[in-house]
């Protein structure tokens, strides 16, 4: 088991929550949860420990929002063609090309990156570790969802 695995199984993802993430609205919003999470822990300069008050509602919020919207049950929007395409890559590897697999390993690689930078950023308290870090994240994220979105079509045609 790898950690998208584990992920997954952390996040209790079962049929419905999936369908439920592949709400846009699902996407979007953990999308914006990111620089709510990034304000709640730079709060700490403010409120001081009273900061993980927000932390939590974030962290909250991240395990609540697969299930917090409508399922959607044919993906048509470009969203929901990557989150299934995601469920499609974690129940079949083997349906990734190679040629993509090095795309998504150079996506993850790109992500940990800016993982990294926002973690430098919010220990030091710099803003430009901070916003660049998010900045790869966040590219790193909507191009992994643009490539699950080619999988689901690439899966679904041969389905056909």
């Amino acid at each position: 088991m790898d950690l998208a695995d584990r992920v997954a199984k952390t996040f209790r993802m079962t049929d419905e929550a999936w369908q439920r993430h592949a709400n846009p609205w699902s996407v979007w919003t953990r999308f914006a949860a990111i620089p709510l999470m990034l304000l709640a822990v730079w709060s700490r300069t403010w409120i001081g420990w009273w900061s993980l008050l927000p932390v939590g509602a974030v962290v909250v919020w991240l395990f609540v929002n697969p299930r917090a919207f409508p399922p959607v049950r044919e993906p048509r929007g470009w969203t929901a063609r990557g989150i299934y395409g995601e469920r499609a890559w974690l129940e079949n590897r083997d349906l990734v090309p190679p040629d993509h697999r090095a795309v998504l390993r150079l996506l993850v690689s790109v992500g940990v990156i800016g993982f990294g930078m926002i973690l430098w950023g919010l220990i030091a308290l710099e803003v430009w570790p901070t916003v660049f870090g998010t900045c790869l994240v966040v590219m790193a994220q909507l191009w992994r969802i643009d490539r699950f979105g080619w999988l689901w079509e690439r899966h679904r045609a041969q389905r056909s």
